[in-house]
């Protein structure tokens, strides 16, 4: 058997077996460049104003914090809403506390998780539909490191969710439906739908499959354009040779 007979035969029965990864490939990657990356992490939907902690708020000091939790590790002061806090870590718990009076604010509550989500929101006049407390078992979009949680969904456009934080009342992230979209892609595109680890076995075997199927695509390309080459070749110096043969005559 030839050459190319043996690479129509392998090439065909190689793209029969890759060609639907192949078309997953370029779906999930075009998906994947067109969409703003900024956007589908979410960036454009958190507002970025910075608050200024007034030193005269704060009335609850570093020593007494220190004091009245001797194994706080950690220890940040920012502001929560329009109050400054302080978050650190008491074991493996995050904590938060009022640093006007030290009132322990953690777990904070739903309402005050709406406000923390709704504060930090762009658009101050979307309504919130839902307000869900997460302990166990969160969804494919969050990682559980982040537990407690509580999920803030939005009426807007592409059905935003915020994150907030049970313990530290921080945004831990972001999501919508773009967003969700994006990373079935990606996990489609890596092969990999569970943990989404692009350096998996089954990738690397449809990679090498593909780049075979490929070798043997290029030695049909290559052994369908030279006969065609050849000929025109032999065209072209036979009309040469008429050429000479008329001038002599």
């Amino acid at each position: 058997m030839s050459l190319h007979r043996k690479s129509r035969k392998y090439h065909k029965w190689l793209m029969l077996f890759v060609g639907a990864q192949l078309l997953v490939w370029s779906i999930t990657g075009a998906y994947m460049v067109v969409m703003d990356i900024h956007y589908i992490h979410g960036d454009s939907l958190v507002k970025t104003e910075k608050q200024i902690i007034d030193s005269e708020d704060v009335k609850y000091s570093f020593q007494q914090l220190l004091s009245d939790h001797s194994e706080a590790k950690d220890v940040e002061l920012g502001m929560l809403l329009n109050q400054p806090v302080y978050r650190f870590n008491d074991g493996k718990q995050k904590v938060l506390l009022s640093a006007f009076d030290g009132r322990k604010l953690s777990p904070i509550d739903e309402t005050l998780a709406i406000s923390i989500a709704q504060n930090k929101y762009t658009n101050t006049k979307a309504l919130v539909t839902q307000a869900q407390l997460i302990t166990v078992n969160p969804p494919r979009e969050l990682s559980d490191r982040h537990l407690p949680v509580w999920r803030i969904d939005f009426d807007d456009f592409a059905t935003p969710s915020f994150y907030i934080s049970a313990n530290s009342g921080q945004l831990v992230t972001k999501r919508h439906s773009y967003w969700r979209v994006f990373d079935w892609m990606f996990a489609f595109h890596v092969m990999d739908y569970i943990d989404e680890e692009a350096d998996n076995k089954l990738l690397l075997f449809f990679t090498v499959l593909a780049f075979i199927a490929s070798i043997f695509g290029l030695v049909l390309t290559y052994n369908r354009l030279m006969p065609q080459q050849s000929k025109r070749n032999r065209n072209f110096d036979s009309k040469l040779n008429k050429e000479v043969v008329d001038e002599k005559a």
